[in-house]
Parts: C-alpha cells; structure tokens; sequence
C-alpha cells in the first residue's frame, strides 16, 4: 500500500467514525435501554445502527475489505485489508450519560495496524493516525507527554476488577505503588488521553481486538508504546499497556 493510499484510508476513517458519531448522539442522554449480551457486556440501538453505518460506508466504498466488528462479527474480504471497529466503545459510559464513549476505526493491511480513529463525539474530539504518517488531535499534531521518571507518571486503568478477573491485580499494585497518580478514565478515552499526553500510562487486562485495533496507530504515531504485559505488540491480545515511551522500561520491570 502507498504512503497515498494509506492517506486516503485514513481521511475516509476519520469521515466515517465522525458520521458515525453524529449518529450515536442522536440517542445520547436520551433514556436509551440497553440489553445485556451473552458476555454479559451491554448493547443498544444505537450501538447496532452505529455498526450498521460504518458497514456500508466501507462496503460500498471497498467492496474488497473484510470488516470485524463488535456487534455483527466479521465479514471477510479478498484483499489483506481488513477493517476492525467499535461502533461505541464504552457503552456503559453511554448509557450512563457520561461523554467519555468513543466510535473507534480501524484499519489492517497484512495482519498490522495501518491507521486509526478513535472518535469521542461527546467531546468533539478526534484522534487519527496512519503508519509513518503521525498522529492528530482534531486539527493540531498529537504527541505523548515527556514524563520521564515513575514517580511523576499518570497512570489509567478502565477497571480494577478485570485486572483481578485476568489475575493481573497484583502487577498492577506494584505499577500504582511507584506512580505519582492513578486514575479511572475508562476504554478508547484513556488512550486519546495518553496519545495527546494528558496521561503517561494506561492498563487494561480486559480487551478485545476492536478495543486495541484503532488505539494501537494512533499511540505509536503520537510517539508512545502499546503492548501486552510482557512487551508484546499484538493488537489482538486480550490486555493492553500503553506507556509515552520514555516510562515503557519502567512499566515493564514494575508490572514484571
């Protein structure tokens, strides 16, 4: 794929997780019910439609891709294109009335992480990034923070109770006994928050692929680091730690 190419993947993602977005508002604070899933994790009509749009923006647009998405599973393509979504990541944010849920966009080439979108439409806040082509925060450049020492960091974790689920509880404990501060900010939000270096370090022991996918470009491209707890960049695995780079090393010795 050419650096052109992969610049015009990445504006077509942008336009479609912001439509997809003005979408999802149209139920936002508005009572919406939600069902509860066999993984006992919540959905809503707004979830569904969402989904249901950026499948046929992308269907119509690249007939050839294959698509995988929270709520109507995967579609496969002919080419090594795929694209990986979340139509509201953070539902429990959503339905709660809290502005922090995101519509995240990703996209694949050859089994990596080519570009993505993480989308708060809340917030009016959009990060994107491509591979070697940076990353952005709505019209400005995004970049990690430079906190460099443990004691200063920020630390996210979007729940305690996967870390103990997931048997990482005690790995996190001894991150938090070394960092300045630690707080809740939950799902893609944490990661925009480390991409634009408003946080230093986020944990989660509890992802899917369609958590990861779109998160993944746009920490890298803002100069940061998103791994498993060994180190490991897999946007597949089932747990995440995303550091600005400089505190990578030392988030790995505290988590080891």
């Amino acid at each position: 794929m050419t650096p052109e190419q992969l610049t015009d993947i990445r504006a077509f993602a942008v336009g479609i997780a912001q439509e997809a977005g003005r979408l999802t508002l149209d139920y936002f604070q508005r009572g919406v019910s939600a069902e509860t899933k066999p993984d006992n994790s919540p959905v809503t009509i707004a979830d569904r439609r969402s989904e249901e749009l950026l499948r046929d923006r992308i269907a119509r647009r690249f007939p050839t891709h294959g698509i995988l998405g929270e709520e109507h599973g995967e579609t496969a393509g002919s080419e090594p294109a795929r694209w990986i979504i979340d139509p509201i990541d953070g539902t429990f944010s959503f339905i709660s009335g809290v502005p922090l849920y995101c519509v995240l966009v990703g996209f694949e080439w050859q089994g990596e992480m080519a570009a993505g979108v993480i989308h708060m439409p809340a917030l009016r806040e959009t990060i994107h990034a491509a591979r070697g082509q940076g990353c952005a925060w709505n019209d400005g450049v995004a970049r990690v923070s430079d906190i460099g020492e443990l004691a200063q960091a920020r630390v996210s974790c979007t729940s305690m109770k996967w870390n103990r689920r997931n048997g990482r509880e005690p790995h996190y404990q001894r991150l938090l006994d070394g960092v300045g501060h630690d707080r809740g900010w939950p799902d893609g939000y944490a990661y925009a928050l480390l991409a634009t270096g408003r946080v230093d370090i986020v944990v989660d022991a509890g992802m899917h692929i369609w958590d990861t996918a779109a998160v993944l470009p746009c920490v890298t491209e803002a100069g940061g680091t998103l791994t498993d707890f060994t180190g490991i960049v897999d946007h597949r695995r089932p747990e995440a730690v995303g550091t600005n780079g400089r505190l990578f090393e030392a988030v790995m010795r505290a988590l080891g």
